[in-house]
């Protein structure tokens, strides 16, 4: 299959059976493994589910994030992964209050961030002080 041979007369798309049709990288891939850098202002919270660590304005939208995007029901992996959790099993259900409980107060929150960054600055990330 060669592309080169066809004139370009527009922005390069690809049509390969609906596969990549556009040769730009989606913005989402790099967001998902760099999100710990593209903290903005006012975002204080981070979630710590395994390797997420999205950063958030609020608690409650850590809470909302992990709920739906961790603990929704078609992902919810039956145990809490978030760090230095026990991962017992838990329904899902229960999961979300102890969550809520454990994890999305503003205090846990702000005691995981501070852990976090004691805890494993040799680990994967560069300290960027």
């Amino acid at each position: 299959l060669f592309l080169q041979s066809t004139p370009a007369t527009s922005i390069p798309t690809v049509q390969v059976q609906g596969q990549q049709m556009n040769l730009q990288p989606p913005s989402y891939t790099a967001a998902s493994q760099q999100a710990e850098q593209m903290k903005k202002p006012g975002q204080n919270f981070m979630c710590l589910w395994q390797s997420c660590k999205k950063w958030f304005q609020t608690p409650s939208q850590v809470f909302y994030h992990a709920a739906t995007e961790h603990g929704g029901k078609d992902v919810y992996p039956g145990q809490c992964l978030w760090e230095g959790c026990e991962p017992f099993q838990r329904q899902r259900f229960s999961f979300i209050t102890h969550l809520q409980d454990k994890h999305c107060s503003r205090d846990a929150l702000l005691a995981g961030l501070k852990q976090d960054e004691h805890g494993q600055v040799g680990n994967q990330k560069p300290s960027n002080k």
